[in-house]
């Protein structure tokens, strides 16, 4: 009896040091969840679509896109300075956002790297390499549509540019702000302003003005603007909508639009030049449909255009004195703010839907980004518009019009009318190198106050084609490209 009590005690013993023991071990832990990875369909993540509560009266458009830091930086803008929800973005490797503390709602479409203090500038803000953000409370009350490079203080200021007009200097350390000119006046605008883009190079600040609405279609008034600025003297180049401008310090390249076509003028050899280029809708025939195309490198050295609902592959170079390598990708009906190139990826920003102007239809005011590589352009709508070098337009005998896009184009056909009593002869010179290498295609008789039409050849393509006429007259010259 002894022994069993013993034993029991024994194997009672045991059990309960066993059971201490695994009670002392820590419990086997469960794996850490997976983060659920961000949904995305067709290169556009829902999740990280920006959109204000205010309906109606304001938009939610993304402004402008930086790759700075290990992120992708985006800031948004309301219109006219009034909502909410809008602010600075950072966009982390795995496709989540993350507003920062230090957004301010308001409207801007301004970027820049400033490189001589490291700094990324993106609307008000000032970002390190360490993602430390600092405001510039003297500009953030404005509508911020560029930041330039300082024409004598490079290392310590740079410009801002707004949508009113006004231009700051800024102190990249301090962010203490300055004004220095009112822009609108010195360039002598009448009505109402709506300066986009501006750029500092070849001694001079380059900004753009994309006024435009009825008035500029009927003849009556001409408040756009390209202008030029050395730090004494501004100097008017254009008298119509403007929108970017961009270049590499040696080339300049500026994009805007009349009632004829899509403008490009190209700084280069100490002079510019002007060029025309289809365009892909009348849709963007206005100031405020026309919001901050951009010039941007996304591949190595080379530039992507965008202007009036059609993308552009440009060169940085400037061969000859003539824009190298230009033709069309692909033509959109989107909104695209910005765009950039970020992690092997090109972005496309947006301003999908907005209720302002009344359009209540389109809900609550809301954009997003998409992602898809550079060579996705061309899935695009095929490259195809129309356009001229004059329309009801005077023009001076025997004077060759301005050289217009050809290249990259299928089915082309030419347009001609005029307005006087006499029969015109219109001279065709086409450029099939790209260096203004003009040669002669033909010569088209219209009757007084008449019209004929050409239809180029299956298959023919040349870079560039220009138009003169024998007579001094009021003359139309139209191309179509399907």
């Amino acid at each position: 009896m002894v022994r069993a009590i013993v034993r029991c005690a024994l194997v009672w013993s045991v059990a309960l040091a066993a059971g201490a023991a695994l009670a002392a071990e820590p419990a086997p832990s469960a794996e850490p969840a997976e983060p659920a990875r961000p949904r995305d369909i067709s290169g556009v993540f829902p999740d990280l679509a920006v959109r204000t509560p205010d309906v109606p009266g304001s938009e939610s458009g993304i402004g402008a896109l930086m790759p700075w830091a290990d992120r992708l930086w985006m800031v948004t803008y309301v219109a006219h300075i009034k909502g909410e929800g809008t602010g600075l973005f950072e966009i982390t490797p795995d496709f989540r956002r993350i507003k920062r503390p230090e957004s301010v709602v308001g409207t801007y479409a301004n970027r820049m790297i400033h490189v001589p203090s490291k700094q990324c500038i993106i609307g008000p803000h000032f970002i390190d390499v360490e993602r430390n953000v600092r405001t510039c409370d003297g500009v953030k009350g404005h509508r911020l549509t560029a930041t330039m490079t300082h024409l004598t203080e490079p290392d310590k200021m740079v410009y801002f540019l707004t949508m009113e007009g006004l231009l700051f200097e800024v102190d990249v350390k301090s962010l203490e702000a300055r004004q220095v000119a009112d822009v609108k006046k010195e360039l002598g605008i009448e009505g109402k302003c709506h300066f986009k883009g501006g750029f500092t190079g070849a001694g001079r600040v380059v900004v753009a003005n994309n006024s435009y609405d009825e008035q500029d279609v009927l003849g009556k008034r001409h408040d756009g603007r390209l202008a030029e600025w050395d730090g004494k003297k501004w100097t008017i180049l254009e008298r119509t909508a403007f929108c970017e401008v961009m270049g590499n310090g040696r080339v300049i390249f500026a994009t805007g639009w009349d009632g004829a076509s899509v403008i490009l003028k190209m700084f280069a050899n100490g002079r510019w030049t002007t060029y025309r280029l289809p365009k892909a809708s009348h849709a963007y025939d206005h100031a405020w449909f026309t919001e901050w195309p951009r010039i941007r490198e996304v591949e190595t050295e080379r530039y992507l255009m965008h202007m009036h609902g059609m993308f552009y592959e440009l060169s940085t170079l400037a061969y000859e004195g003539w824009p190298w390598a230009l033709r069309p990708i692909a033509t959109h009906l989107r909104i695209i703010p910005d765009f950039c190139s970020w992690r092997g990826l090109t972005v496309l920003a947006g301003d999908e839907a907005t209720a302002v102007g009344g359009n209540l239809w389109a809900g609550q005011p809301q954009s997003n980004l998409v992602f898809l590589k550079t060579d996705d352009l061309w899935r695009f709508g095929k490259p195809k518009g129309f356009g001229g070098v004059w329309r009801q337009s005077q023009v001076k005998a025997d004077t060759p019009s301005d050289p217009y896009l050809m290249t990259g184009f299928d089915k082309k056909c030419l347009h001609l009318a005029h307005e006087a009593d006499r029969q015109v002869t219109f001279t065709v010179e086409v450029d099939f190198i790209g260096n203004g290498s003009w040669k002669p295609y033909g010569k088209i008789t219209v009757p007084p106050k008449g019209y004929e039409h050409h239809e180029f050849p299956a298959g023919f393509g040349a870079h560039w084609v220009r138009v003169t006429s024998d007579a001094e007259c009021t003359a139309t010259a139209w191309f179509t490209y399907d």
